[in-house]
């Protein structure tokens, strides 16, 4: 098991085994999507945030509900998201009937980076996970969510 890792010592237990699988199934797999969003000088978390942002339309979504979404939490979300309004892929406005309330929303510009790495993207996930059969991906991907979302 593992043997990527050359551990000679046994691992204490299935489940330690199965988390780092997971992890280093993971970290694999964003390598691929780190190096063409590299081309696009964004980070993986910046290009989390546009997707997020394009998901939710016109309304925007505010600081809160956004890092709520986030695949990988980013302590310092606002500043993540001045990043990005600096390079005009976002917008930010206060709320009228809260002005505590910061909305943020993807620019045309944002759309149209995230148009263009939308087939890159798609190309890697593929090249990535072909060699798995549909029912294996399913399976797969059942397991993950189950793995994330225990019942007790």
């Amino acid at each position: 098991m593992l043997i990527e890792l050359k551990q000679k010592k046994p691992f204490g237990s299935l489940e330690e085994v199965v988390y780092i699988n997971v992890l280093l199934t993971a970290e694999r797999l964003m390598r691929g999507e780190v190096d063409v969003l590299r081309m696009a000088d964004l980070s993986f978390a910046q290009y989390n945030v546009l997707r997020i942002l394009r998901g939710a339309g016109d309304e925007g979504l505010s600081c809160k509900e956004i890092s709520e979404r986030m695949i990988h939490r980013d302590p310092d979300i606002t500043r993540l998201l001045d990043r990005l309004e600096a390079r005009g892929l976002i917008s930010r406005s206060r709320v009228e009937t809260d002005r505590r309330v910061i909305m943020a929303r993807v620019t045309d510009e944002g759309l149209k980076i995230l148009a263009g790495l939308d087939e890159p993207i798609k190309d890697i996930h593929h090249r990535q996970l072909k060699h798995l059969s549909q029912d294996q991906l399913e399976a797969l991907s059942d397991l993950l969510e189950l793995a994330r979302n225990p019942k007790e």
